[in-house]
C-alpha cells in the first residue's frame, strides 16, 4: 500500500479525535527513498522516517524542557511550512575525499504556541539520499531572551529492536570515550555514546549522531521503553544541561542510513550539516605524518617527569628530529617538555606551565633545530583538566608557538568521570564532564585562537567529533576512543584485535581518529611482562589506510623501525591526504577493506584488517584508473603469522595490477594487509 495513501488515513482519523491540528508535512530525499514526516499530536511535534516506505523511526516526540518555565512542547500551532532544494559540490582543503557532493531537500516548519504571547519555534530537517538531519532553531523573541535548558525530549522511536554497537555514557571511572565496543539489542542498551551504530532486522545499517555542535551539549542516547531512544544532553555541574540565548540553533541531530555497513563510512552527511569553510585561506594547514617522544613513557622506558628518565630532553628530541628528517616525516611531538610534571599531574594539573620548558629542554633551540632539518617541531599542552590554568595563559602560549613556528599543538584533558575544573560565579571549582556545553565552548576558543596563530590542532581525551573540520580546517583529528596506547599498559591486555573492526563503523563515523598506529616492536620487555600489541605487523601497516587521521603518528620508538625495515618503507609511503576513498569488505567487529585514492599522485593504497579469525578475502580492483598499468608493493602477514603466537612474520612482494584484476588476501588471525599501487612509469 501506498505510504502517502496511509498517511491521508491516518490524519483523517486523527483529525476526527481531534488529535491533530494539521496534515502532516512531508520532504523526501532527490532520489526518492528517504521520507520525513512531520505533524502535531495535540498539539505537540512529532517526526517520523521512512525509507522506500519502510518505517526507520515510527512517530517521535520533540521539544525542551525549560527551567522555571512552561515546556517548549506545545501546544502549538503550524505558522508556517517552507521547502527547498539545494546542490553544491564543494572542495575539502584535506580530507578522506576531496570532493563532497552536498544534495538534500529542506523543510522549515515554523511553530506558534497556541494562546496569548505564544512562543515561537521554527524545527528544519534536510533529507539527504543517506539520511536525515534535523535540528531547533529558536528565534529572538520577548519573554525567551535568555532561558536554561533542563531535558531535550526529542526521540528516535526505532522501528523493532535493531543490534547496537555502543559505549555507556557517564563512566566516572575513566576517560569517559575510552572503552570497548558492546554489541547488544537496542532494548538491552544502556545510556550510550554517540555515533551509535545500529543493523536492523531487515538488514539496514543505521547511525544515530550529531553536527554542528558548538554552544551546546553533547547528546547521549538514554533508553525510554519501546525500542525508543532519547537525547540526553550532558550536563553541567548545577544540573542544567544547556545555557542559551536567543536567537539560538541546536546542533543538527543526524541519522545516516546505508544498505550496507561501508555506506556509513562514505556517508558525508554530517560533514555537509557543517558550515564551510571560516578561515579564508588555508594553504598553511599541513596534513602529515609524524614521530614523536611519546611511546616510550608509555612503555615505562622513559618518564614525562624530570628526572634521570626524562624523555624531554633536548639532547632526545634532535634524536627524533634526525629520525623525522631521514624518514621523510613532516614532524615529532615532545610530550613532557614543559613545567609541571613533576608529582601527580593528574590532580595538580594547575601547576603547568605552557610557555616555560623543563630544565632540561630548551624550547627555543630544538625548535630551531628542527627548522634546520624541515622537520615540524609539535607542541604538547597536557591540562590534566584544569582547564581555567589552560586558558589563563592560552593566547601567551600561542603566540609563543607561532614565533617559534610551531604550527601544530596536541591538546588533552586527562580526568576520570566529571573532573574538568570550572571556577563557577562565587570563585569556587566545580568538576563539569568532557562533552558538557563548558568544555564544547572550551575547545571552540582553543581552535579559534589556534586559527589566528595558524597552528592546527589535535585534541585528546576531546569532546566528540560533529564535522566543525569542515568550518575549522586547523581542527585536524581527536583520540577520543580507546588508541593504542592502551596495548602497553591496561589491565585488560589492550585492545582486542576486534576493536580496529570496530572503529570505522562506530567511532571514526564521527570523523578523524589519532589511534597512534605503527608499532612494529610487538611484544614488550620486562617492563611490560603482561602486555603485547595484539595484531601482526601487517595489520599494524593497514591501520594507515583503514583508521582515517590527517595526522598519523609513526608511534614506535626509532631504533625499532630500524629493525623492521620493510614496515617502515610502508609508513614513510602511505599518505594522510586522499583523493578519494572506497569501502571494499564492510563486516562490522569482523573485517573491513578500504581504498584510497593519494591527492597527490595517481597511486592508491589498500588496507585490510580481520578480528582474532583468519580471513581470505578476493578485493576487485575497479578502483584503480581503467587502461592504467600498476605495480603492487605488497605487505602481507607471513605464513605462521598469529597476533598472538607469532606476530612479526611480514612478507613483501611485488606484482603487476590494474582495474581488470582481483588480489587474493590472506588475513592471518588478528592480521591484515596493506598495498601501495603504484602507477607504472615509463
Amino acid at each position: 500500500m501506498d505510504s502517502r495513501f496511509i498517511w491521508v488515513v491516518l490524519f483523517i482519523l486523527c483529525a476526527a479525535a481531534g488529535l491533530s491540528s494539521a496534515a502532516p508535512a512531508t520532504i523526501d530525499s532527490p532520489d526518492g527513498s528517504v521520507r520525513v514526516a512531520f505533524d502535531l499530536e495535540e498539539g505537540r511535534p512529532k517526526y517520523r522516517i521512512e525509507r522506500f516506505g519502510r518505517e526507520l523511526i515510527q512517530r517521535s516526540a520533540m521539544g525542551f524542557v525549560l527551567k522555571g518555565g512552561r515546556p517548549l512542547q506545545g501546544p502549538f500551532e503550524i505558522g508556517s511550512v517552507h521547502t527547498r532544494t539545494f546542490d553544491e559540490t564543494w572542495v575539502q582543503p584535506w580530507g578522506e575525499k576531496r570532493e563532497i557532493r552536498n544534495r538534500y531537500n529542506e523543510l522549515a516548519v515554523s511553530l506558534v504556541e497556541k494562546g496569548k504571547n505564544g512562543r515561537r519555534m521554527d524545527v528544519v530537517f534536510r533529507v539527504y539520499e543517506d539520511g536525515v538531519g534535523f535540528r531547533y532553531e529558536i528565534p529572538a523573541q520577548n519573554g525567551l531572551e535568555r532561558f536554561e535548558i533542563t531535558d531535550e525530549t526529542t526521540e528516535f522511536a526505532l522501528a523493532g529492536d535493531p543490534a547496537a554497537w555502543w559505549i555507556p555514557a557517564y563512566n566516572r571511572d575513566q576517560v569517559e570515550y575510552e572503552q570497548l565496543y558492546r554489541r547488544t539489542p537496542v532494548s538491552a542498551m544502556d545510556t550510550a555514546h554517540t555515533p551509535l551504530t545500529l543493523e536492523t532486522a531487515n538488514g539496514l545499517y543505521l547511525s544515530i549522531h550529531e553536527a554542528a555542535l558548538t554552544d551546546y551539549a553533547a547528546m547521549q542516547l538514554a533508553p525510554a521503553g519501546r525500542n525508543t531512544l532519547k537525547a540526553d544532553l550532558t550536563p553541567w555541574s548545577d544540573g542544567i544541561r544547556v545555557k542559551a540565548r536567543t536567537p539560538m540553533k541546536t546542533p543538527w541531530r543526524t541519522i545516516q542510513i546505508a544498505d550496507d555497513p561501508g555506506g556509513l563510512i562514505t556517508s558525508y552527511l554530517i560533514l555537509n550539516l557543517n558550515e564551510p569553510n571560516a578561515l579564508g585561506d588555508v594553504s598553511w594547514i599541513k596534513p602529515g605524518k609524524y614521530a614523536g617522544i611519546w611511546w616510550a613513557m608509555h612503555l615505562d622506558l622513559a618518564t614525562w617527569s624530570t628526572g634521570p628518565r626524562h624523555g624531554a630532553t633536548t639532547e632526545n628530541a634532535k634524536k627524533y628530529i634526525d629520525f623525522a628528517s631521514r624518514n621523510g616525516l613532516a614532524g615529532v611531538l615532545v610530550e613532557g617538555w614543559n613545567r609541571g610534571w613533576d608529582g601527580d599531574w593528574t590532580v595538580h594539573g594547575d601547576r603547568f606551565d605552557f610557555t616555560r620548558s623543563a630544565r632540561d629542554y630548551d624550547i627555543r633551540e630544538v625548535a630551531a633545530y628542527a627548522s634546520e632539518k624541515g622537520v615540524g617541531l609539535i607542541g604538547h599542552n597536557e591540562t590534566g583538566g584544569a582547564v581555567p590554568n589552560y586558558e589563563r595563559q592560552l593566547k601567551e602560549a600561542f603566540a609563543l608557538y607561532e614565533k617559534l613556528g610551531i604550527h601544530t599543538v596536541k591538546t588533552g584533558y586527562v580526568a576520570n568521570g566529571p573532573r574538568l575544573q570550572r571556577i563557577d560565579g562565587k570563585g569556587e571549582k566545580a568538576g563539569e564532564w568532557h562533552h558538557g556545553q563548558y568544555m564544547v565552548r572550551h575547545h571552540q576558543k582553543v581552535v579559534e585562537e589556534a586559527a589566528r596563530r595558524r597552528i592546527m590542532i589535535d585534541v585528546h581525551e576531546p569532546v566528540k567529533d560533529t564535522g566543525l573540520r569542515r568550518t575549522w580546517p586547523n581542527l585536524m583529528t581527536r583520540e577520543g576512543a580507546r588508541g593504542q596506547e592502551y596495548e602497553a599498559w591496561s589491565p585488560d591486555g589492550g585492545n582486542p584485535p576486534e576493536h580496529a573492526t570496530i572503529l570505522p563503523f562506530t567511532r571514526l563515523l564521527a570523523g578523524p581518529m589519532d589511534y597512534t598506529p605503527g608499532i612494529v616492536g610487538l611484544r614488550f620487555g620486562p617492563e611490560r611482562p603482561r602486555n603485547r600489541v595484539n595484531t601482526t605487523t601487517a595489520k599494524q601497516l593497514a591501520l594507515y589506510v583503514v583508521l582515517y587521521s590527517p595526522l598519523h603518528m609513526a608511534a614506535d620508538l626509532p631504533e625499532n623501525y630500524e629493525k623492521y625495515p620493510d614496515a617502515l618503507r610502508f609508513i614513510r609511503d602511505v599518505p594522510v591526504d586522499w583523493e578519494d576513498t572506497k569501502v571494499l569488505h564492510a563486516r562490522i567487529g569482523d573485517y573491513v577493506t578500504i581504498a584510497r585514492k593519494d591527492r597527490n599522485s595517481g597511486d592508491w593504497y589498500l588496507g585490510s584488517v580481520t578480528d582474532e579469525e583468519g580471513r581470505i578475502l578476493e578485493a576487485p580492483l575497479a578502483f584503480l584508473e581503467p587502461g592504467v598499468k600498476y605495480t603492487a608493493q605488497i605487505y602481507r602477514d607471513g605464513k605462521d603469522a598469529h597476533w598472538e603466537k607469532n606476530p612479526y612474520p611480514l612478507t613483501v612482494t611485488e606484482e603487476p595490477a590494474d582495474a581488470s584484476g582481483v588480489i587474493k588476501m590472506r588475513l592471518a588471525p588478528g592480521g591484515g594487509q596493506a598495498i601501495r599501487f603504484v602507477r607504472t612509469r615509463p
